[in-house]
């Protein structure tokens, strides 16, 4: 077992105990800070709190006969802020958002906001760089269901001289008007969102969740907003009952997302568990998700911001992660006008999810709609319907029965057609299976490059359910489908096998190079 420190603060550090495990270890782990007993964990990234400032600390990890050691010295602290200072009551009744954002804007760099046990009724608090907000053991973030009493962040301001424009709200990958969400940072750079407290929208069918789809005064807010932002860090809290979106990083660029619980009931609308869109360079690492849509959707705006900003999301890793009870485990699109490339999901449990690997794009994304560099290893599922879906031909907007979008002849080739590049999926092992062990359709006159699944293993649930391998038109419900594979150039299938037999169950349609190897 290697013992590392990925990320601390002046208050807390969080560890990576790595030991081949995915997500959790099959042993118990005892912690211990400077030689006192800390707390067990089954937890591949895990946390530890309550240090102080400034100060080293030697942390111990034991498993069995495994023993291993690491030092950390924390970071310098200026002072602390603690929101009951300024006025915050923690009653669960008062409205304590001003006092709480009183703190905030009073906090200088090197100082901590401390929002301390309690129950805080909010609407919307801001951030603002260089700031270091720490969530305590026993708080709760409570916010409020009254969109009258929320503001509303434009989507779309026309600059003085009328040439540029501002773009401040968004909804799924449009710039329309939203309201304002419960935590929301706005071009803040260095900022540390941390603890083990709990974040609660509250959202319900009687509030948020009722005809969800209507815009009323303006679209849902998420739980976490942030739009062009920079070196943002968010450790350890749990974020639930979000109304739309629970986290939603937009034009912002290294982020961290690390030992997070996001939940959702599993009927919940849009509720995806965080969203990156039109972000780089970011980190999303031992996060426990279960939510009622996708629990990571990769994006890039659904048509206008891609095709004008050309911002696609890249350079993102997601490792060390369990999702649950989700539409897809990790989706990409289908708002991806502006590309997706350089993304790697790995050493990963994917539980009780419809799709393991989904990518949604269709006809209309644009020729910026690229998707490349994708690659999925060390991945373990059970009970996930079908393991992977690349679907062309999603049939979402007005238009998506329309035949420019769900036509299965060649089209010529124009600025609205997508592009997917190089797919690769290694060491994966899928069992309890339902739909389809694959379902790959690409479209006729811009086919998939190159799809290469090597060490790969399907098996499927004694009693499978049939449902759609993928939301287009003309899919039928079928069960134990195999590998279905369309208008692909390169497909290569190393040591793969579906329901104990190699090479068997795999239909393909327009592949120009099928290459199968043992």
């Amino acid at each position: 077992m290697e013992v590392r420190i990925i990320f601390k603060t002046a208050r807390c550090a969080t560890l990576e105990m790595a030991d081949g495990s995915i997500y959790e270890s099959e042993q118990e782990r005892e912690i211990f800070i400077n030689g006192k007993f800390y707390k067990k964990t089954r937890k591949v990234i895990d946390s530890v709190y309550g240090l102080k400032p400034d100060t080293e600390y030697g942390i111990q990890v034991k498993a069995g006969e495994d023993d291993a050691q690491v030092r950390v010295k924390t970071d310098y602290e200026f002072v602390t802020l603690n929101v009951r200072d300024f006025g915050a009551k923690g009653d669960g009744v008062s409205d304590d958002t001003h006092f709480i954002q009183a703190a905030i804007m009073s906090c200088p760099k090197d100082g901590r906001v401390l929002i301390p046990e309690g129950t805080y009724r909010i609407t919307s608090l801001f951030l603002k760089s260089d700031l270091r907000l720490e969530l305590g053991e026993g708080a709760v973030l409570s916010a409020d269901t009254d969109r009258r009493r929320f503001s509303v962040l434009p989507g779309l301001i026309e600059s003085y001289d009328e040439k540029e424009e501002y773009n401040l709200g968004t909804w799924e990958g449009n710039p329309l008007d939203c309201f304002v969400s419960v935590i929301t940072g706005i071009n803040v750079e260095n900022v540390e969102i941390y603890g083990q407290g709990i974040m609660d929208g509250n959202a319900g069918e009687e509030n948020w969740w009722h005809d969800p789809k209507t815009r009323r005064g303006a679209f849902r807010p998420r739980m976490i907003f942030l739009n062009s932002c920079g070196h943002v860090t968010v450790q350890g809290i749990q974020v639930q009952n979000s109304p739309s979106w629970n986290i939603h990083p937009y034009f912002s660029h290294d982020l961290r997302f690390l030992d997070l619980t996001v939940k959702n009931p599993k009927n919940s609308p849009n509720t995806d568990g965080l969203d990156p869109e039109s972000c780089k360079d970011v980190e999303i690492a031992g996060v426990y998700f279960s939510v009622g849509d996708d629990c990571i959707a990769v994006k890039s705006g659904k048509i206008y911001m891609g095709s004008k900003y050309k911002v696609p999301s890249e350079g993102l890793l997601i490792r060390q992660c369990c999702m649950r009870d989700g539409h897809g485990s990790v989706t990409l699109g289908s708002e991806m006008a502006g590309g997706i490339r350089n993304l790697t999901v790995r050493d990963c449990l994917f539980l009780h999810t419809d799709r393991g690997l989904r990518i949604k794009t269709r006809r209309g994304r644009g020729k910026d709609a690229i998707i490349d560099q994708i690659l999925f290893e060390n991945i373990r599922m059970d009970h996930v319907m079908t393991p992977f879906v690349v679907n062309s031909f999603y049939y979402c907007d007005p238009d998506g029965f329309s035949p420019y979008v769900s036509s299965k002849e060649s089209l010529p080739v124009d600025d609205g057609t997508p592009d997917i590049r190089s797919l690769k999926f290694c060491h994966i092992k899928a069992e309890n299976c339902h739909v389809a062990g694959a379902y790959f359709y690409g479209l006729p006159e811009k086919k998939i490059q190159r799809v290469e699944m090597e060490d790969v293993r399907v098996s499927y649930a004694q009693e499978a359910k049939a449902d759609i391998p993928a939301m287009l038109e003309g899919a039928e419900p079928v069960s134990r489908m195999g590998i279905f594979a369309a208008n692909i150039d390169t497909l290569v299938l190393k040591n793969v096998m579906v329901e104990g037999q190699e090479g068997e169950k795999i239909i393909t349609q327009h592949i120009e190079h099928l290459i199968q190897k043992c």
